[in-house]
């Protein structure tokens, strides 16, 4: 192993911001930029010693590959961090764009929304079958599902979600507005009790490595859907009308008090999926 290697796996090990998958996310993606930097002549690195011309050695590499702008930023997501952690974060500009790289674009009206049908009989783990229900109820991304302890996160009229539960590190809340979330909350609780959705005698690893073969076993593919399901129908709850992705009207043929209610509903689920930026909607509910 390199010196850089080395050393940026040091600095991730002392620096564990954001959930499970962030981090371990985190660290391939710096392994990968060090062992790219190698191969493009730069061998006498260590984690401090990135500069503004590594970055631009990397990003021109990543644009030859023709990665995908999302790829891409995520790529420079890890390469800030690092950056910040060894106090030198103006080596990256703020703005993606100043780097030459694309906005994402987020607008589809393709539905994604998954429902979990009959698939969930054929579920024989209980802790896998429970966190299932718990995504298509509440809109949690897989890893919430699985460490979601319900004796924390109910708070009678919400649930609560941990920072080392979500993605990014980032708590939230989501609202419980019908007996449907209800329901399976408190069966949440019979199954828990105290703990979470991982069985005593397994780690977090685990018990997702459990979850992906029943899921795979039962049919159960792309259940990151499950959010999809859930903004579309909150969408609806909150605007009396269905998303563009589920076959509602499209958002350029909305009254101009209907465009209000759009962008408020947006605004509402943006939080309760967990993400900051309002266009990522777009996903979820089409354009």
């Amino acid at each position: 192993m390199d010196d850089l290697t080395y050393t940026l796996r040091q600095l991730c090990q002392r620096n564990r911001d954001g959930s499970y998958n962030t981090q371990a996310d985190r660290v391939r993606s710096l392994a990968l930029a060090a062992r790219q930097l190698r191969e493009a002549g730069f061998r006498q690195m260590k984690a401090s010693s990135l500069k503004g011309k590594h970055v631009q050695a990397l990003l021109e590499r990543w644009q030859g590959e023709g990665l995908s702008s999302g790829t891409i930023k995520n790529r420079l997501s890890h390469l800030r961090w690092w950056a910040e952690k060894i106090g030198k974060s103006g080596i990256l500009p703020a703005d993606n764009m100043q780097l030459g790289v694309a906005e994402r674009r987020y607008v589809t009206n393709v539905s994604k929304a998954r429902e979990l049908g009959t698939g969930l009989e054929q579920i024989t783990d209980v802790h896998v079958r429970m966190s299932l229900q718990l995504q298509a109820a509440f809109g949690l991304r897989r890893e919430e599902a699985i460490k979601l302890q319900p004796s924390y996160a109910d708070r009678s009229d919400h649930i609560a979600l941990k920072g080392s539960w979500t993605k990014g590190g980032r708590e939230r809340t989501v609202p419980i507005t019908t007996t449907e979330q209800r329901d399976v909350l408190q069966a949440a609780h019979h199954l828990a009790g105290t703990g979470s959705l991982i069985p005593a005698n397994k780690t977090y690893i685990q018990q997702r490595h459990v979850y992906d073969g029943q899921c795979k076993a039962a049919g159960l593919s792309h259940m990151h859907g499950l959010r999809h399901q859930y903004a579309q129908s909150r969408y609806e709850t909150l605007t009396g009308w269905p998303a563009p992705a589920a076959g509602g009207p499209p958002v350029r043929t909305l009254s101009d008090t209907q465009r209000t209610q759009d962008t408020a509903a947006r605004q509402i689920i943006s939080r309760e999926l967990g993400h900051e930026r309002l266009q990522v909607t777009a996903v979820y509910l089409g354009r």
